[in-house]
């Protein structure tokens, strides 16, 4: 990754915590791993950047950080000796990361049980794949390393379906479309992604019509890839933007967050090869909001 310099003398970790997903400590870490050079060169974090300096992330980094258990209400739908199915409340994040080391579901899993494959790290133990914070609903958590290695592989072969239920601001005018528009973080605001030809990813979001309300279309949408970001920058880029999304709306938000839910999820166990298939009923928050547009619209 690289990040030419806008802005003049301000110091190198500050102004990486404020144009990346990490944070200060964790740029502090990356420069004395030597992953991060300057026009070419190591520096230290109080190194004053100037317009125009090359910033260039060259190698992978490595936090060491124990991930403590942490006592919290999971909601399980799912268990075997080989993988869980957590049903993810909003608001919590899924792994440790960007300062929030104590209260991720990895935390909580671990607390849970100790029967957790280690194939991403002690940081991820057990993730075979995340939603954002804000997003709610089904996950995928491999218990052995035998089955994280074999779900890994059956998400990048597209055999694992995830589907979402999402408000989207606006009456979207057609019954479906798909969304296929490369993603790539955004140069203006390293903290989002966004729809552009540079430094980007193959993406596409399927979307569905499930109902329209009065400035408001209720949508299911399925991933063909996994992009960060990907439905809430795909509904952005195409003009309808997920409601109460704080990071891509410019509408004042409630804390619940983007009104987005993995609700359905199909594979094949790992193990077993049973087909499996789950479900989750939309949350509280969201489901009220709903209500109440179907009842203005009576």
């Amino acid at each position: 990754m690289k990040i030419v310099v806008e802005q003049n003398e301000k110091r190198l970790d500050k102004y990486l915590a404020e144009n990346t997903e990490f944070s200060r400590s964790q740029i502090e870490k990356m420069l004395e791993q030597e992953c991060i050079l300057v026009n070419g060169k190591l520096e230290k974090a109080s190194f004053k950047v100037k317009e125009n300096d090359c910033i260039e992330f060259v190698k992978e980094y490595s936090f060491e950080t124990k991930v403590e258990p942490v006592k919290m209400d999971l909601n399980i739908i799912y268990e075997d000796k080989d993988i869980i199915v957590i049903d993810k409340p909003s608001g919590l994040v899924v792994h440790p990361g960007s300062g929030n080391y104590n209260n991720t579901l990895a935390n909580g899993l671990l607390y849970y049980t100790k029967d957790l494959s280690d194939q991403n790290g002690i940081e991820r133990p057990g993730i075979v794949h995340r939603i954002d914070k804000d997003t709610s609903g089904l996950l995928l958590i491999a218990k052995t390393n035998e089955a994280h290695q074999i779900l890994t592989e059956d998400f990048k072969e597209k055999k694992v379906s995830r589907e979402y239920v999402a408000l989207l601001i606006g009456e979207f005018p057609n019954r479906q479309a798909i969304i296929d528009a490369p993603i790539g973080r955004d140069e203006q605001n390293r903290k989002r992604m966004t729809v552009t030809a540079k430094n980007s990813k193959h993406a596409v979001t399927h979307l569905k019509v499930l109902k329209r309300f009065n400035d408001y279309t209720l949508v299911r949408l399925k991933l063909e890839t996994g992009r960060t970001h990907q439905i809430r920058v795909h509904m952005k880029y195409i003009g309808y933007p997920i409601y109460n999304d704080p990071v891509y709306t410019n509408k004042k938000c409630s804390e619940f967050g983007q009104f987005l839910h993995a609700d359905q999820i199909h594979f094949e166990h790992p193990i077993t090869k049973e087909k499996m298939a789950f479900s989750s009923p939309i949350p509280k928050e969201m489901q009220e909001f709903i209500n109440n547009l179907e009842e203005l619209a009576e």
